[in-house]
């Protein structure tokens, strides 16, 4: 059997002390602290909105528009930071530049 980590962040926020002060009196009405609440209604917010990426590209390149080449793009970034590209070609010339293209 799998578990799933889920990854959590802390965060701060500023409030104002009369709505500190209503979300406690329903966190104590619930049974629950003031913190477990507060995440609680802003879990359950989340979880309703419904969330598109838009194309990142500034030309508008419609390569961006499909999620698994975004994920493609990521992941080859990745494995590029990390030292861990699956190829490497160098080009060091006009005439390099191509012949690699018209070998594609």
């Amino acid at each position: 059997m799998s578990t799933i980590a889920l990854q959590k962040k802390r965060k701060n926020i500023d409030l104002p002390v009369e709505t500190l002060q209503k979300l406690s009196i329903m966190a104590a009405s619930q049974g629950k602290s003031l913190k477990a609440y507060i995440e609680n209604i802003l879990v359950a917010k989340a979880d309703t909105l419904q969330l598109e990426v838009q194309n990142p590209s500034p030309s508008g390149d419609e390569f961006f528009s499909y999620p698994e080449n975004l994920n493609e793009t990521a992941d080859r970034v990745n494995e590029y930071k990390k030292g861990k590209t699956k190829s490497k070609i160098v080009l060091k010339s006009a005439e390099d530049i191509n012949k690699f293209i018209n070998n594609l």
